[in-house]
């Protein structure tokens, strides 16, 4: 048996996680600055120089500018496995309405010249936080664990692009390549405090589509002189609630949803064309294929109706895979949270239609566990749900962390899922931890 999952054997986890009371105000100082002053994806300069700076101090050998604003740090601790542990770092342009004394007054100029407001909206703050203190205590327990660990600090998650380009910057050749890697998630549809996964699919693949339907444009009082793009696009907008209600096994969900649609610009004009922007997301490769098939032919198809030429139908590269738990290492870490968090504090779920870029590194072939960390203060979720309500979500201008709970819980999490993983002190020399044990 591996001390390491011995339940007789906690010793070396609680020595790892000792110092956690110690470091705690650093880390809370760390997430108010991060929380401060957001940086949006691709543009997370001052982010990943603070993690780069972190790693640094915790005695990682660190990498900047890793496919892009990629961040990543290695430290090595004699022969064992290799655990990556990921956490991502870009902000949303919402402008945010906490109150909170360290909320983000950031703007900035996006692309096309407009000021836009960012802020932390989607916890990344949060993420990286319990991040830092992760490779905090992993560093300073080093007597409590052989292997080597590699912390990636990844830019561009919220639109999908800075997983895919670490990894074709050489994330796992350039670096020691894991044997695991672990990435988690806060959420405030849980209490803070718990933690949350699912084995097997834990989000969906998702793609953004967009259509432009053309047609011939002309006076609003004389339509039978023009082709009319926003009668197809209409009609496009009712058929494609057809594909998921009528050509999806019902045993598999998905979601096709038509988020914006624009044409026109006065009410007696009829446009030349009207584009339209779809989400569509799903659990598996082959179901996102035959929505995505599906959306071309109806769209195809009521331009044709229409008399109208054959629309454009573009899938955006920066889609995301779905995140598929290895359901063995699940299963082998959730009796070591349950251990430390309390059973009643480690919670199994079914999986969501969001998505996240995690799941790259598992389409590489890496064993690898992605969870939820509870956010909402555990009082305010209550009366929350006692309203038949949840606190403000992901995403919203609201969303404000129980900061507390939340970094310890995460850090906990991320230290107890290394340890796991990592050989302990008394296994043998470059065996993977529970090799050859019953389980």
């Amino acid at each position: 048996m591996n001390p390491a999952s011995d339940p007789e054997s906690p010793s070396r986890f609680a020595a790892a996680l000792a110092p956690l009371d110690a470091i705690y105000p650093d880390l809370d100082a760390l997430y108010q600055d991060l929380h401060r002053n957001p940086e949006l994806s691709l543009q997370e300069v001052r982010t990943s120089a603070r993690m780069a700076e972190v790693l640094r101090g915790a005695g990682f050998e660190v990498t900047e500018r890793v496919g892009g604003l990629g961040v990543v740090g290695v430290l090595r601790n004699g022969d064992g496995p290799t655990v990556l542990v990921r956490a991502d770092m870009d902000a949303l342009p919402i402008r945010e309405a906490t109150g909170l004394p360290y909320a983000s007054n950031a703007t900035v100029k996006q692309a096309n010249g407009e000021e836009t407001p960012v802020m932390h909206a989607c916890g990344h703050d949060i993420h990286m936080t319990c991040w830092a203190g992760a490779a905090e205590l992993l560093s300073r327990g080093r007597d409590q664990w052989h292997g080597t660990l590699v912390f990636m600090g990844q830019p561009a998650e919220e639109v999908a692009r800075g997983a895919k380009a670490m990894i074709a910057d050489g994330l796992l050749t350039r670096f020691p390549r894991p044997d695991f890697a672990i990435g988690q998630h806060n959420s405030p549809l849980l209490p803070a405090g718990t933690v949350a996964v699912a084995s097997g699919a834990i989000t969906t693949a998702a793609s953004t589509v967009e259509i432009v339907v053309r047609g011939r444009g002309g006076h609003g009082a004389t339509p039978h002189l023009a082709v009319d793009p926003v009668l197809i696009a209409a009609r496009i907008v009712v058929a494609l609630q057809g594909i998921v209600a009528r050509e999806i096994s019902p045993a598999d969900p998905a979601v096709v949803t038509v988020g914006s649609i624009h044409g026109g610009t006065k009410a007696n004009i009829i446009p030349d064309e009207v584009r339209l922007q779809l989400t569509v997301r799903s659990y598996r490769t082959e179901v996102q294929d035959q929505l995505l098939a599906a959306i071309a032919r109806m769209a195809t198809g009521e331009a044709l109706v229409g008399n109208a030429p054959e629309p454009t139908v573009t899938v955006a590269p920066d889609g995301a895979l779905p995140v598929i738990n290895d359901p063995v290492l699940v299963q082998r870490l959730l009796p070591v949270w349950a251990r430390h968090l309390g059973a009643g504090h480690v919670l199994q779920v079914p999986p969501i239609l969001g998505s996240e870029d995690f799941s790259e590194l598992q389409a590489q072939g890496i064993p690898s566990n992605f969870l939820w960390v509870g956010s909402s203060e555990p009082s305010v979720y209550a009366e929350a749900r006692g309203r038949g309500a949840y606190p403000p979500h992901l995403h919203t201008p609201g969303m404000a962390p129980d900061r507390p709970r939340t970094i310890r819980t995460g850090t906990t999490t991320l230290v107890l899922s290394a340890l796991e993983l990592l050989s302990g002190p008394g296994d043998q020399p470059g065996r993977l931890p529970g090799a050859g044990s019953a389980r």
